[in-house]
């Protein structure tokens, strides 16, 4: 019996662990990466080195692959064309891929398809700026390019004319957005087979600190049946809308007067969606490499009644190796998840999962483990 090989490109934590979750599947994994230490070619055992932005790379790369994803946004689109037009197989698929590459094509696709969205248009200088302020409720407003952020890059709150003119230098469309007056912010992440089977994971609240996602509570607490369910439903039609295979992450704002807004999306698996490895029947990354080779999806239900992932970024404290040892003695149940990257301040480099019926103390618990392993905390 052959297995399928999937071809992903992008060596990161992403890829790390879709290929972990391919491995009880007896899915072959090929990799693209930058560099042999990056994240996932640690473990991936058919490795590529290359750089994605060269076209006759990624063609040699997709020799032998029976399907191509990824674990970023950032392969330019006429490579992907040309891919597809050598009979590449590419998933989430091209004209898909386009609405999480570029946030102004996103943006306007959502307005059209009536998918509710802040206050935006692209602005020209800062002088257009000042003008989509004055359509609106003045300053302050949001700026973003509209490629290549993440993470809380790219993205600007600007409070006068003057603050404007950054975001112009990196030389790319400049998109202005209404600043949402947020109660918190959301995530619903789902999944879309070829043949348009689809999943939906339970809505989570997503906690940022400096732009960073720090914390993610699945379900999110307090949320309405009715909210929850249209969060579904709206992320469930805008993976059919934009022909989404694979996973799909929608970020949302939750307005204080009750509404959502689709803030971001994501074509890949996702921050939000970790706390699926150990929370859910099926994880994200699973579900995407199901999705991505038309295999039946798994179920996304919950396991416990509250999962909490919680980031570890890097700190002060490069020996995370040894924080091991009190993290595991002083709580058996807690589930580690470190991706082999060296320890930089602000730095993603793992994630802590855990769970239970107590929601306070299930948040405490992952606070801790991510605390100590950063060398925030000493006890």
């Amino acid at each position: 019996m052959t297995f399928p090989v999937v071809g992903m490109v992008g060596g990161g934590q992403l890829a790390r662990m879709t290929h972990e979750a391919g491995i009880p599947l007896g899915i072959r994994f090929k990799l693209l990466s930058d560099t042999p230490q990056d994240s996932a070619a640690q473990v991936v055992s058919d490795v590529v080195i290359g750089d994605y932005r060269d076209l006759e790379t990624l063609r040699a790369f997709a020799q032998g692959c029976d399907v191509v994803t990824f674990d970023h946004e950032h392969v330019p689109a006429e490579h992907l064309r040309a891919l597809e037009a050598d009979g590449v197989v590419i998933r989430p698929g091209i004209e898909a891929l386009l609405h999480a590459q570029d946030k102004g094509v996103m943006r306007e696709r959502l307005y059209e398809a009536g998918v509710p969205c802040p206050r935006h248009r692209i602005v020209a200088d800062p002088e257009d700026v000042a003008r989509f302020a004055e359509e609106g409720d003045g300053f302050p407003v949001v700026l973003k390019t509209v490629r290549g952020g993440y993470d809380g890059k790219g993205v600007w709150v600007v409070r006068s004319v003057e603050d404007a003119a950054d975001p112009f230098r990196a030389g790319v469309p400049v998109l202005a957005e209404e600043l949402v007056d947020f109660a918190r912010e959301l995530a619903a992440n789902v999944v879309r087979s070829p043949h348009g089977q689809a999943v939906a994971y339970p809505v989570v609240e997503s906690i940022q600190v400096n732009g960073v996602c720090d914390t993610v509570i699945a379900p999110a607490p307090g949320l309405s049946e009715a909210l929850s369910a249209q969060a579904q439903e709206l992320a469930l039609k805008i993976a059919a809308e934009l022909g989404v295979v694979g996973h799909l992450a929608v970020e949302l704002f939750e307005t204080k007067d009750g509404r959502i807004l689709v803030n971001e999306l994501a074509m890949r698996p996702h921050n939000s969606g970790h706390w699926t490895q150990d929370g859910a029947v099926t994880s994200q990354f699973a579900n995407h490499v199901r999705a991505v080779l038309d295999l039946p999806l798994g179920a996304p239900n919950t396991r416990a009644k509250w999962t909490v992932m919680t980031n570890v970024l890097g700190g002060d404290y490069p020996d995370m190796y040894a924080a091991y040892l009190h993290c595991m003695a002083r709580d058996p149940g807690l589930k580690i998840h470190m991706y082999g990257k060296g320890v930089k301040p602000g730095r993603k480099v793992g994630h802590v999962n855990t769970y239970g019926d107590d929601l306070a103390d299930v948040r405490e618990r992952g606070r801790h483990a991510a605390d100590y392993l950063r060398g925030t905390i000493t006890e």
